[in-house]
C-alpha cells in the first residue's frame, strides 16, 4: 500500500478506512459493518461506530465478507475497499440498483486499481470467484458468469492507491475530513 510522502503508512490506512467508514454509516438505507482481518481487528474496533458489525475474516477478499454477512441474514451485501474517502453515496446506490435483476454489481476503482466495490444479492451466486478488489475487475468477475449480462458495471469511483490519485481529490466535496486532516487541509 501507498503513503504520501512523509505521511506514516498506518496512519494513512487508519484516515481513509475511517472516512470510508463514517460515510457508509451515514447512509440511511444500508447498515454499515466492517470487514477485517485478525491483523487489522485493532484498527476496525478503533474506527467502527457504536454497535457496528464487525467482521473478523481470514482474507482480505470479497467471498468471506459475503459469507459472514449472509450467516447474519442481510438479502444483499456490499464490499467497498477502504482507500476511496471521498466516495459519494450516490455511488453506492448506482452500486446496489442493478441488484433487481442482476446477480452481481462491480464499481470500477480507477484506471489499474481494481474494483471500488462489488454488490450482489445473498447468497452470492456459486460461481462468483473469490478475489482481493485490488486484482478484481468487471472482466474478472464475469469469467465464472453463465452469462456476461449477469454482472452490471456501475459509475466508477477511484481509489487513493498513489499520487495521481491524490492530486485528483476535490476540496470541494463534503466528507474524508480524517485524510483531510492527515494532509494538512
Amino acid at each position: 500500500m501507498w503513503s504520501p510522502p512523509g505521511v506514516d503508512l498506518d496512519a494513512w490506512r487508519a484516515a481513509l478506512a475511517e472516512d470510508v467508514v463514517d460515510l457508509l454509516a451515514r447512509l440511511a438505507q444500508a447498515e454499515a459493518a466492517i470487514a477485517a482481518t485478525a491483523d487489522d481487528r485493532k484498527l476496525a474496533e478503533e474506527i467502527a461506530w457504536p454497535g457496528m458489525r464487525i467482521y473478523e475474516v481470514p482474507t482480505a477478499t470479497y467471498g468471506p465478507v459475503l459469507a459472514a454477512a449472509t450467516a447474519d441474514g442481510f438479502d444483499q451485501a456490499a464490499v467497498i475497499a477502504a482507500d476511496a474517502p471521498d466516495l459519494p453515496g450516490m455511488i453506492l446506490g448506482k452500486l446496489l440498483r442493478p441488484l433487481e435483476s442482476k446477480a452481481v454489481a462491480v464499481a470500477a476503482g480507477g484506471p489499474g486499481n481494481g474494483l471500488l466495490g462489488l454488490a450482489t444479492s445473498l447468497p452470492a451466486p456459486a460461481w462468483l470467484a473469490d478475489h482481493d478488489l485490488d486484482s478484481a475487475t468487471a472482466q474478472v468477475v464475469r469469467r465464472n458468469a453463465p452469462n456476461p449480462g449477469d454482472v452490471s458495471s456501475t459509475p466508477e469511483w477511484r481509489r487513493l492507491r498513489g499520487a495521481a490519485e491524490l492530486a485528483s481529490l476535490d476540496p470541494a466535496l463534503e466528507g474524508w475530513e480524517n485524510t483531510r486532516a492527515l494532509l494538512g487541509g
